[in-house]
């Protein structure tokens, strides 16, 4: 089979049932499954509630005991999120301005022509990873050669290969970014931590903690997602080459092709809420402070909404895929991520005549009745120059 072909785990109980049940860590989550039902579930956010008095218990699996930081604006509700938001979505849009797009392509570019150098290239840890970290620099306006500690730390901010929740780890971010705040508070930059240090919302100064809740966001949210959405294309490209030659000959499908294969590979599977009253979700009763998840993995194939939703369609003309969330608490990121993958993509039809795999080690998640490919744990990759 295609190491880029990622199954739809979830269809039977899509079709079924419309929902799936996993136990987290003794807390249960219920699975949403169906496009429309992840939609009305996120678009509601008084009864599935992201702002939840337990920190970390939104995420699957859940954080609560590996950090006690609220994650900025991702876990407050309305109206407090608007607050937050109106402040920071500015700064998040940063990557449509055309300098931003210069310096990410010229970042974007190294890359791919120190691979194209190399004999082959692993992927995920070479390739992804210093992509990601070298292009955080930018989102955070930081100095370029910060990105070399971030590489150090490896593909997983919170999880250690043995462990899926690591605390130990996850102190290595929380310290580092403890001592960012203090440093910018003592040589104020142009930094997105001098901007939240200086800012104002609601009449009042934010706290070191909501600038740390901000920047864990920033860091986390962005690091294993855009790792996947990267080493999966390139997987993708690697087995269909005249995919590939079609981007370089119809430039015109760029975005289109873009938004499909975010679809297509959800470098996210899920994203949980609390549930605040007695309700009903596909005609299930579901408990006040029980969990659900909306599963955008699943939504992203249900086959009412995508035709041929298992296959990569690069000209899909209608495509409202919630890869990067719904409603209120859509991807803060979700800029920024476009734009690497547009410059990725340009980048490769431009330079690269073909990309051969020569290992490959899927990334396989664990979801109890589920399991789900989100990716590699390695990938050896031959790239060739055109």
């Amino acid at each position: 089979m295609e190491k880029s072909k990622f199954e739809d785990p979830f269809k039977e109980a899509r079709q079924d049932k419309g929902f799936g049940e996993m136990n987290d860590q003794n807390d249960p989550v219920k699975m949403i499954l169906g496009h429309k039902d992840v939609r009305k579930c996120a678009h509601n956010w008084k009864t599935f509630q992201s702002g939840g008095e337990e920190v970390g218990r939104i995420v699957v699996p859940s954080e609560v005991h590996i950090r006690d930081t609220r994650q900025i604006p991702f876990e407050v509700d309305p109206p407090q999120h608007k607050s937050y938001r109106d402040l920071i979505d500015p700064w998040f849009k940063r990557p449509l301005e055309a300098d931003y797009q210069t310096k990410l392509t010229e970042i974007i570019e190294k890359v791919v022509e120190d691979a194209l150098a190399e004999d082959n290239v692993e992927v995920v840890e070479e390739f992804a990873l210093k992509l990601q970290s070298r292009a955080l620099t930018l989102l955070l306006n930081i100095p370029f050669e910060a990105s070399e500690l971030w590489i150090s730390w490896g593909t997983h901010v919170f999880r250690s290969e043995d462990t899926a929740l690591d605390s130990d780890k996850a102190n290595i971010l929380y310290d580092y970014i403890d001592a960012q705040i203090d440093k910018t508070i003592a040589n104020p930059d142009d930094s997105l931590y001098a901007l939240l240090l200086n800012a104002e919302i609601d009449g009042r100064k934010l706290s070191k903690e909501e600038v740390k809740g901000v920047v864990i966001l920033t860091f986390a949210g962005g690091r294993d997602t855009v790792i996947n959405a990267v080493t999966n294309s390139i997987a993708y490209f690697a087995e269909h080459p005249k995919s590939l030659e079609r981007l370089r000959e119809q430039p015109e499908i760029l975005n289109t092709a873009i938004e499909e294969l975010i679809r297509y590979f959800s470098p996210l599977t899920q994203m949980g809420r609390v549930v605040t009253e007695d309700t009903q979700v596909c005609e299930h009763a579901i408990k006040a402070q029980s969990r659900i998840s909306m599963c955008w993995a699943s939504a992203n194939r249900d086959e009412r909404v995508f035709e041929n939703a298992n296959e990569v369609v690069l000209d899909r003309k209608v495509n409202p895929h919630v890869a990067f969330g719904f409603g209120t608490h859509n991807c803060l990121g979700a800029t920024h991520a476009r734009q690497i993958m547009k410059i990725l993509l340009t980048t490769l039809s431009k330079k690269v005549a073909s990309m051969e795999i020569i290992e490959a080690k899927e990334n396989i998640e664990g979801l109890d009745q589920f399991k789900r490919k989100v990716g590699f744990d390695s990938l050896q990759v031959q790239f060739n120059t055109l």
